[in-house]
Parts: C-alpha cells; structure tokens; sequence
C-alpha cells in the first residue's frame, strides 16, 4: 500500500504526539493486584509481576482487581488481545465502584471473526447508568503487539488514551445537570469472559470453542491514584493528572481518532433517541 506525503506527514506527526505522551511506569502485578476469579486461568508470568495473562474457556473466564480503591486517578496497561478467531470474547480494563448504584469507566474490546477488526467500547457509568457508548476500530491490530491503553480521571474530566492519542473525553457537566462520577471510590479491573449473546455482530457471530483457550496479555500496569482508606482519600503531591487537560492537539487527536476511527456514537444516534440526543452531547 502507497501513502502520500499528507498521510505519511500526519502517521508521523501521531507517533510524535504519542511518543511525548506514552509514560508507562511499571508496578508490579504480584504487589498490586489481586487475581480474584477464574479458578487458575490468571496467571502472573515472572518474579518481577510484569506480565500477567487471563485465560478464558468453556467453563469459565478469568479477571484481576486493584488491592487499592481510588477516587480519581490515571490507570494504565498495556494489552495484547486474543488473535485469529476470537468471537463473543470481551476483554477488558476499567474502573469500577461496589453497589446497585456503581459508577463505572470503561475500556472493553469486543472479539470478532479471523480476519475482522476488534470493536474497542468505551463508557461511562455514573450511579448504575451507562448509556454513553462510544465504540472505535484501531488503526492498528490489537493482537499483534502490546499497546497502552490509559484511563485518566480527574475531577473535571475522564480522558481515555491509545497508545498515548487521546481518542475520547467525558468532562463534568454537572452545571448542566449531568451526573460524573465523583463520589464512589473505584477499583481497576481487568478480565477475559464470553458474550456471544451480543457482542460480535450483535450476537450473530457466536464462540468457536474448539479455539479455546482464548488467551489475552497485561503488563506493565500502573495506577497513580487518589488512594481511598478510612473513609477518605489521600492523592500524591502535585500529580500532573489530576489537573490534567487537553490543549489544542489533544482536541486535535480526538477529533481524528473520531472522524476516522470511531463506528458508534451515542451522540448521533437519533434512532435510539428520538426525542433529541442526550443534554450532554449539545
């Protein structure tokens, strides 16, 4: 495939952009997290707790949680995904708080058929409603590499990060009557489980189980956060995140991972809300 000059100046304008942006400060998965269901199909790979690996096959999946809760904080992975054939798989990395009433940030990759993008979901759960989906397909295949995948949430807004791109904001509208989450502390979770009901194709394209095990990579996790205890939170001294903010590139990256990339949008969606797309979105 050939590229003109535009388009070879823009890829090296994003690698740039992502090269200044990409900070992954490794913790360790033995110290940090907790492999809390799956019955051995988590398993920590090395002494160091670098890399980590969760496992998904007929009789069940698998997933990690944070030993910490935050309210507010930058977490962050990088994740190689199932390759070939991974229909009616979703593998994830989110926040998430307890209760009937949770809030919730979201990073979710819906598996599909050989040769056919993943569907990258994002969303945002504020008192125990979602509906704020936004769904992407990478310029890149997810299953051939580690990529960073980055959720920064401060108190004016969620930033979720590829690779350093910022490709979504969610800032707090609460003057306009929109619920953010602000007050329930959250986890960081990561699992492996099947969805086949609906998330390929909406359900359409089911699990291949003689392809199992499904097997997806984590490492070099690292969460800097507001660490809740007692009742309370104690954030670090001066962290960049929690002011964080995006200038005019930043603005810039999103609307081209937007306009190039994304594949559902709440916001557009007339179909599902007739009676005009949510405040949030005017």
């Amino acid at each position: 495939m050939k590229f003109s000059y535009g388009t070879r100046f823009a890829f090296l304008a994003l690698f740039l952009f992502a090269l200044q942006s990409v900070c992954v400060y490794a913790g360790s998965f033995h110290k940090d997290v907790q492999i809390h269901w799956g019955d051995g199909r988590g398993k920590i790979h090395d002494n160091e707790g670098k890399l980590l690996s969760l496992s998904l096959d007929k009789s069940s999946g698998s997933g990690f949680q944070s030993n910490q809760e935050f309210l507010y904080g930058k977490a962050e992975v990088q994740m190689k995904l199932v390759p070939g054939n991974s229909a009616g798989t979703v593998t994830t990395f989110y926040l998430k708080a307890p209760g009937t009433m949770w809030d919730e940030i979201d990073f979710e990759f819906l598996g599909n058929i050989s040769g056919h993008p993943y569907t990258l979901h994002t969303n945002v759960y504020t008192k125990g409603t979602g509906d704020k989906e936004q769904q992407f397909h990478l310029w890149f295949d997810p299953t051939l590499g580690f990529h960073t995948y980055c959720i920064t949430w401060n108190p004016q807004r969620i930033i979720f990060t590829v690779d350093g791109i910022p490709i979504r904001e969610f800032k707090n509208s609460e003057s306009i009557g929109i619920p953010f989450p602000k007050d329930q502390p959250m986890r960081v979770y990561a699992s492996l489980w099947e969805a086949e009901h609906w998330a390929t194709r909406g359900g359409l394209e089911k699990t291949d189980w003689s392809k199992a095990p499904f097997t997806a990579f984590y490492r070099n996790y690292n969460v800097e956060g507001c660490v809740w205890a007692n009742g309370k939170s104690s954030c670090p001294a001066n962290s960049p995140w929690f002011t964080q903010t995006l200038d005019q590139g930043g603005l810039d990256k999103v609307k081209w991972a937007q306009s190039k990339y994304m594949v559902y949008n709440y916001c557009t969606d007339t179909k599902r809300f007739p009676r005009g797309v949510p405040k949030v979105c005017t």
